[in-house]
């Protein structure tokens, strides 16, 4: 069964949170937003919004891109 395009971006946010090698509460308190926020992103309950995304990508020096999937030709 094929992932719908949250499925893959809840996906790839917990790869790139995970190799990132930081904690949850430390990526909240960098980006501003509460420890279960960060895991509801985790998890699929909640995606972050495009400022939180660029906030969560510049700390933890993850590509928006490869999170959302954009491709470029």
């Amino acid at each position: 069964m094929e992932m719908n395009l949250d499925e893959k971006i809840t996906e790839n946010l917990r790869f790139e949170i995970k190799n990132s090698g930081k904690k949850i509460t430390e990526i909240a308190k960098a980006i501003g937003v509460r420890q279960s926020t960060v895991s509801q992103y985790c998890s699929g309950r909640s995606q972050p919004t495009l400022a939180t995304l660029s906030k969560l990508c510049s700390f933890i020096g993850a590509s928006a891109d490869d999170i959302l999937e954009i491709k470029k030709d």
